[in-house]
């Protein structure tokens, strides 16, 4: 199953794919809740109940509505750092035996269509494609050996950075947390739906067409089942929490000459069976609306 988050006149709604055909429901028509957070919180049956319900609901031209995010407010973002060991070896640090951790805002997230933001007090807005994760049932002190039945379903993310701001301190939170700089979407696919852990798809990113960026999830150091296990072993997980798995190799800032993005460019994070993550990059400017 394939949903997608949406706003069409300023209400939000939920849609499902079909034979490749969108169909959905507004929040003030629909006999659920169209909130994907909130329905896996629900936990059981509730994620499919709604999914059949919507198989009937009105046609939805894509054309004529704004993608969100499929989670606006995850509970929580959870971000990995250095999991693919050829993007370790381009950027200036060793590599790990744990798992590096850091947390995103949902302030920052953006969805399919919508404009990454280039900030105004920096020019080293970066790409990298990565795959998500979302938690359906949580947890602590989770299992490797029952790690994914925690997983409810996958997506797509483009953990846009602003370098300079990474790197003025040991911690990278507020480069990876400025307005409008995580691109999530377009789909939500069930788990039912893709191999086991998420592996062996083929993650590629483009920036105006050029491929600069192309991996196998199979090339993951610590794979989503150790993932959820070791942060389970001090955080506990909830139903909507979002696991974004790490980024290969091929950023801009490792280049020579960087390759880094800017107004008027595309770029499109696609993974194999989950679809295409496509944004516009806009420079920021003082009248520019914060996403919502």
């Amino acid at each position: 199953m394939r949903l997608v988050s949406f706003r069409k006149n300023n209400e939000i709604g939920l849609a499902v794919e079909v034979a490749g055909e969108l169909r959905g429901r507004l929040a003030s028509v629909a006999e659920h809740s169209v909130d994907i957070g909130v329905v896996l919180s629900l936990g059981g049956e509730a994620l499919q109940s709604v999914g059949r319900s919507l198989l009937n609901a009105p046609a939805i031209d894509p054309a004529d509505i704004c993608f969100l995010p499929p989670l606006t407010t995850p509970p929580k973002i959870i971000c990995v750092g250095l999991n693919y060991a050829d993007h370790t070896k381009e950027s200036p640090y060793e590599q790990p035996d744990y798992p590096t951790l850091f947390p995103r805002f949902s302030s920052s997230l953006i969805g399919h269509g919508q404009a990454i933001v280039r900030p105004s007090m920096s020019d080293s807005l970066d790409f990298e494609g990565e795959l998500v994760a979302v938690i359906g049932k949580g947890g602590r002190h989770i299992s490797r050996a029952r790690a994914l039945e925690h997983v409810a379903g996958y997506s797509i993310f483009n953990d846009a950075s602003v370098r300079e701001y990474q790197f003025k301190s040991p911690q990278w939170t507020v480069g990876k947390n400025f307005d409008a700089t995580g691109a999530f979407g377009p789909y939500f696919v069930t788990a039912d739906e893709v191999p086991r852990g998420g592996k062996g798809l083929r993650l590629e990113t483009r920036l105006n067409g050029n491929v600069v960026q192309s991996a196998s999830t199979d090339d993951m150091l610590f794979d989503l089942v150790e993932l959820i296990s070791v942060v389970s072993e001090a955080i506990t997980l909830l139903p909507g929490d979002v696991i974004v798995t790490g980024t290969p190799a091929g950023i801009g800032w490792a280049r020579t000459p960087r390759l880094l993005m800017r107004s008027g460019d595309i770029c499109e994070v696609e993974i194999e069976g989950l679809g295409i993550l496509r944004n516009p990059i806009v420079d920021e400017t003082a009248s520019a609306p914060v996403p919502s």
